[in-house]
């Protein structure tokens, strides 16, 4: 049953859809009042494999247990003593040595699920592995905790049609090359058997002509952007940015990372992509002179298992490496090193709960006060933000 709140909530957003091109052109240009912190959460889709991405090169078991697919030592970019980058990803290497670029490792969960949609799930909604929740945990710590009255939207999601941790409320918006639709036009139409949000749907032709109002002249930028797929969904995100940054989070996504077969090839080039995208993101942040107030995250529904298979490849594992940066960063690398030879049937142990990190970057973007009740529980904060 629909309560007040929602119908409320539910007529906001059919107020800003149905705004007139020029009226929502308008909205989109900004304003005087200083943007708050900004969150951007990057999606790894299909479960990056962490462990040819921050080798541990010095330990003899990664070689024993990928004799095939292994990075060699000695083309690994050295980070440390015992670890070193995937050579495909040189461009972050001036965030690493300007200390803005923090590696944590040994992230994951309690009783780790290795199916794609229901880890996933899990990851999106911040739940323990037996939980199931329908709200994103961003559209929890939204309603506990909302942006302040001048933010254009809670998100803004580039790379992907799904919600994802926005799912089930918040103010999102689904960024499509030029092409705009409303996150909570998507919760209407899920809902249109309920009389009451019915008239939600009325507007979509509204929308869709503010689209194209929206899709006008892109901000002229001096950064310039990989023409790779994940450059151009960064360009996109800084863009939107640019017209107007009174925005909670951005959600991007690099899609491809389920490498069963052949996996060399293709994690290099995504691994490349990644670099890349991340190293355009801090210059067109800087640029906009929001780089100071930015923390980024990566995520993924989970690792790769340890040991590689018979088809040149890994399959589904469990905990895995992530990347933190921003200005306000200390970079260095988090967790301990891979326990390689202390294996849970062929998957690492975790050692770092995902919500950690959620904590961390959503703590220092609005506080604490809402993030218990949107994480289920209090997290630590990881000690990798300067102020």
């Amino acid at each position: 049953m629909m309560n007040r709140r929602d119908v409320l909530k539910l007529g906001a957003m059919a107020g800003l859809v149905a705004l007139s091109p020029t009226v929502f052109a308008a909205a989109l240009s900004g304003s005087d009042a200083k943007p708050g912190r900004l969150l951007i959460l990057i999606e790894l889709k299909g479960g990056n494999d962490g462990l040819n991405t921050v080798v541990p090169y010095a330990n003899a078991s990664y070689y024993a247990l990928r004799p095939k697919i292994a990075v060699a030592r000695d083309q690994v970019l050295q980070l440390s003593d015992h670890a070193g980058l995937h050579p495909a990803m040189t461009a972050l290497l001036p965030l690493w040595q300007a200390n803005q670029l923090a590696i944590v490792q040994g992230v994951g969960y309690p009783e780790p699920n290795l199916s794609h949609f229901r880890s996933i799930e899990i990851w999106d909604t911040a739940s323990a592995s037996d939980e199931y929740l329908h709200e994103g945990w961003l559209t929890r710590v939204f309603r506990q905790q909302p942006l302040p009255s001048n933010t254009l939207a809670d998100g803004l999601i580039v790379g992907s049609p799904e919600l994802g941790p926005l799912a089930g409320g918040a103010r999102a918006v689904v960024l499509s090359g030029n092409n705009l639709n409303g996150g909570g036009m998507q919760m209407a139409q899920q809902a249109a058997r309920t009389p009451a949000l019915a008239h939600i749907l009325k507007v979509q032709q509204d929308l869709n002509v503010a689209a194209t109002g929206l899709a006008g002249p892109a901000p002229q930028l001096n950064t310039t952007f990989p023409e790779h797929g994940f450059g151009k969904t960064v360009k996109t995100a800084v863009e939107a940015l640019a017209k107007n940054g009174h925005i909670g989070v951005l959600r991007l996504t690099l899609a491809g990372f389920d490498t069963h077969v052949n996996q060399q090839a293709t994690q290099q080039r995504l691994l490349k992509e990644l670099a890349e995208g991340l190293a355009a993101l801090q210059t067109g942040l800087t640029e906009l002179n929001r780089w100071n107030d930015t923390v980024i995250t990566s995520y993924a529904e989970f690792g790769r298992r340890a040991a590689e298979n018979k088809s040149g490849g890994t399959d589904h594992g469990t905990a895995n490496v992530h990347f933190v940066t921003g200005g306000a960063v200390k970079g260095g690398l988090y967790g301990g090193a891979p326990d390689l030879a202390n294996l849970e049937n062929g998957n690492l142990k975790y050692a770092i709960d995902f919500r950690q990190v959620y904590a961390t970057a959503a703590g220092w973007c609005w506080g604490d006060a809402a993030l218990s009740p949107a994480l289920g529980g209090s997290y630590r904060r990881l000690e990798l933000m300067r102020v």
